[in-house]
């Protein structure tokens, strides 16, 4: 029971710190996933808190490293040093890796799409070369998609900014990853 009441309290503390709400999450040949998967957020959290939870090998792990990807153009943990293996050793040769993520914080409704460094073959040739990394961030307004930016470090700047946390403090307060249970407790 006490337990319990902690976690609601530093949720609560949490969701008024950085006014974060996740409506929409669209993956694109990223970690396991070879297709493209959608995922209504909105839905999940009509109660203000969810569980992403199932079998290993199920993609929990790979749909929270999708969020932090599409928010801070990395991955947390020991997979962090893996960025050059976000795109889907399962996805079709043509297919290129793409996370969006649709949400709003500190009032404002955004839309960031981020895609990873990849490598693809060469259209003419043999071999192979590497796309760069590319991001796009979208804020509706008025009605309207309008671009707020298209550069890797402007971007990132951006949404620290709107956020008001990197990534480890995201991980630790928002994210809950599974085994870190008793280091958000001691938060």
């Amino acid at each position: 029971q006490c337990v319990r009441q902690c976690v609601r309290q530093c949720v609560r503390q949490c969701v008024r710190q950085c006014c974060m709400r996740l409506h929409h999450l669209a993956i694109t040949a990223f970690g396991p996933f070879a297709g493209s998967e959608d995922v209504d957020l909105d839905a999940l959290s009509s109660s203000g808190l969810f569980l992403i939870h199932g079998p290993t090998g199920a993609g929990k792990t790979s749909i929270l490293d999708a969020i932090c990807f599409a928010l801070y153009a990395a991955v947390p943990g020991a997979r962090a040093g893996s960025r050059s293996r976000l795109r889907s050793d399962h996805a079709a040769e043509g297919v290129v890796p793409e996370v969006t993520l649709d949400f709003t914080a500190s009032g404002r409704r955004l839309r960031v799409c981020r895609s990873p460094e990849f490598s693809r073959p060469k259209k003419r040739g043999t071999g192979r070369t590497t796309v760069p990394a590319k991001v796009v961030l979208d804020e509706l307004t008025g009605g309207k998609w309008v671009n707020r930016g298209t550069r890797n470090d402007e971007v990132a700047m951006t949404l620290k900014d709107i956020l008001g946390m990197g990534l480890e403090q995201f991980i630790t307060v928002v994210l809950l990853p599974q085994g870190d249970f008793a280091a958000f407790l001691r938060a």
